[in-house]
């Protein structure tokens, strides 16, 4: 064999080499190192899924960070643990941060701040720096992946609620899996929720107050109400708006079967109290 042949076979077995191994390395990954980036889709999915379970219906609040040309950006998108200044601002269809608003239920925007395992839920009302168009509050994390849901009216507009992830790092302890609950105890008040969901229906909640037996009759007013409802889909985290009526009863429209988690604010002797139900819409 002469000396262009056993050269030609070295370069042959070499590539066949050299082409196993970036095989086996495009199997496995990089070794070390940052691992690769994965792809911002979540959003988008949260969205599509939320899309394909309502029936193709308008898609509910919180699932989608930009709408009708609004966008919500936060300050950080990874906090550490503890109570937290936490900003963000609403980009408005101009890519301008927004500064005018509509004022509902007595403010200008409202803020959940909720774990995904619908776990540590806050209700907080930011300022606004209307310079700047920045809002900022105190917020309560603890670790785990976070869903921040920004509802209000911009000025001459529909109202439109957004929502953004937050990650805490640390060691997360999955709670427990809440059981179908239509009574909770909170600060020493019973609370009680009467009435059904039932998908794609116009439903009737009424709440009841009882504290040492006897039932609360002197609730301050709340947000312009006896009380403020918040629903939440469990799964995509949705987030259903919620009509006052007479005293502590509210309409609500859930889009599709599953389970809900309920959360009442109300006010007495000056401190807002906050009760949690899990119901469940056939």
């Amino acid at each position: 064999m002469n000396a262009a042949v056993r050269v030609a076979g070295f370069v042959a077995g070499l590539a066949v080499v050299l082409g196993v191994s970036w095989a086996a390395g495009a199997a496995v990954g990089p070794v070390g190192g940052e691992p690769e980036p994965e792809p911002m889709v979540h959003e988008m999915s949260d969205a599509a899924a939320g899309a394909a379970e309502d029936g193709g219906q308008e898609l509910p609040g919180g699932l989608a960070v930009a709408q009708d040309g609004y966008r919500l950006v936060l300050g950080d998108a990874v906090m550490p643990a503890g109570t937290r200044r936490f900003a963000f601002t609403i980009l408005g269809p101009d890519g301008r941060p927004q500064t005018s608003y509509d004022v509902e239920h007595e403010k200008r925007l409202h803020l959940i701040v909720v774990r995904r395992d619908l776990t540590g839920f806050q209700h907080v009302h930011p300022e606004l720096d209307e310079a700047t168009g920045r809002w900022t509050t105190d917020v309560r994390l603890t670790p785990g992946a976070w869903r921040v849901m920004a509802d209000f009216v911009p000025a001459g507009a529909e109202d439109i609620t957004l929502g953004a992830d937050l990650e805490v790092p640390g060691d997360v302890a999955p709670p427990p899996a809440l059981p179908v609950r239509r009574t909770d105890t909170v600060d020493g008040y019973q609370v009680a929720v009467d009435g059904d969901l039932v998908a794609g229906e116009h439903s009737v909640l009424t709440m009841t107050v009882t504290k040492d037996g006897e039932p609360v009759t002197d609730l301050q007013p709340y947000l312009g109400a006896s009380g403020h409802l918040v629903a939440l889909r469990e799964g995509d985290l949705a987030y259903l708006h919620v009509h006052p009526g007479d005293g502590l009863e509210f309409g609500a429209e859930v889009p599709s079967a599953g389970r809900y988690h309920l959360y009442l604010d109300f006010k007495h002797d000056d401190v807002v109290h906050t009760a949690q139900f899990v119901m469940v819409a056939p």
